[in-house]
């Protein structure tokens, strides 16, 4: 299930700007939880940072030493990586608030 979303040549080279989001989704297999995961966080991102990002599926099942090297305490987790701060975000990402607060994105309504 690793899966890498929105990686052409341009958005590596906008990997260093400060608007482009680099995005690591870690979860369990293909359990309700992980699937609502990966559906809320991929309608979020197109709806408010589309063409600014880049986003990597986890799986830890296939990938278990990775849970090790992140420190994972709970799952599904997003890590953003970019920009910095690095923030981290458990749960299946339905409250879109709370997402987009973490993700650093204001909405104007």
């Amino acid at each position: 299930m690793n899966d890498q979303l929105n990686r052409s040549s341009a958005d590596k080279r906008n990997m260093i700007d400060d608007n482009f989001y680099t995005l690591r989704l870690f979860v369990t297999g293909a359990t309700p939880n992980s699937i609502r995961a990966i559906s809320n966080l991929k309608q979020i991102c197109e709806s408010h940072i589309k063409e600014r990002y880049s986003l990597e599926i986890i799986d830890v099942y296939q990938d278990a030493s990775i849970a090790e090297q992140e420190q994972l305490i709970a799952l599904p987790l997003l890590i953003k990586k970019r920009p910095l701060p690095e923030r981290r975000l458990i749960g299946d990402m339905s409250d879109n608030d709370r997402v987009l607060r973490g993700l650093g994105i204001i909405v104007n309504l």
